[in-house]
């Protein structure tokens, strides 16, 4: 019988990999997706790691699978060619317009955004290539109020979301995160909502962790209680096993499982 789900997104760091562990990404979990390749089904990794620190991270874990796409940054998607991933350039370009035309329009706040953080709290603020605000606090207590507060801002701004893991937050356009990607992938596959897998276990997976884009969710027992409770808020599965090794589980477990068509 065919799987029932025909394309898998997955996070990387914390979901499937864990760098304290030996091997970092569980050879169960590599065997089944590629099991699951070998019959038709698509994987994409979906993280917010960028292509450098993603293969660097691959390639450290010996990975004995290749993905069939990478959404990047939570929002760049790539497809996988001759050894190669090569960005998708329609959506990519779209995706570097918005986000320059949002950014511009925020830039006369920034000073006084990075001023209250700096007047409260502890931490590193800086600009990298896809974001003018990057976050890291010092620890979650201060970074649970400043995204409180950083959520308040954006909701001022049409466009403007924050995007958080962790500690490590950024401002990002709110047409282009994992879940938009993955439905941008979705489509051009030919496929549906019931089609698709998606997995993750922290705030930044939130967007893709949704009946509007994979009928199949998953979290292991190591994401966060906002995630946890979405998932199963929505009839999806929360693993009793952490990074890999839960994935693996939650994919048994919805390969040996078929919800009634009315199922939550």
């Amino acid at each position: 019988m065919p799987p029932p789900f025909k394309l898998i997104s997955t996070d990387f760091d914390g979901t499937l990999f864990a760098e304290f562990e030996d091997p970092p990404i569980p050879r169960s979990v590599q065997e089944l997706i590629g099991g699951l390749q070998s019959q038709g089904t698509k994987w994409i990794i979906n993280t917010g790691r960028d292509m450098s620190s993603l293969m660097e991270a691959i390639g450290r874990a010996r990975l004995s699978i290749e993905p069939d796409y990478l959404v990047l940054v939570e929002r760049e998607i790539h497809v996988h060619e001759d050894s190669r991933y090569l960005g998708l350039e329609e959506w990519n370009l779209a995706c570097v317009r918005a986000h320059a035309g949002l950014f511009a329009r925020i830039e006369h706040d920034l000073s006084r955004v990075v001023a209250w953080i700096t007047d409260h709290f502890h931490a590193r603020i800086y600009a990298d290539a896809y974001s003018p605000f990057c976050l890291i606090a010092g620890n979650n207590g201060d970074a649970d109020v400043i995204h409180a507060y950083l959520d308040d801002y954006s909701r001022t701004v049409p466009g403007l979301a924050i995007v958080r893991n962790d500690v490590y937050a950024r401002f990002s356009h709110t047409d282009y995160n994992k879940g938009t990607a993955l439905a941008e992938l979705t489509r051009r596959l030919g496929l549906g909502p019931d089609d698709v897998f998606a997995a993750g276990d922290h705030l930044n997976d939130l967007p893709m962790l949704s009946r509007q884009y994979a009928r199949w969710l998953a979290a292991p027992a190591n994401a966060v209680e906002p995630v946890r409770r979405r998932v199963r808020e929505q009839g999806g599965y929360v693993s009793e096993f952490s990074h890999g090794n839960g994935i693996s589980d939650a994919l048994q477990a919805h390969l040996q499982t078929r919800p009634h068509k009315n199922a939550p």
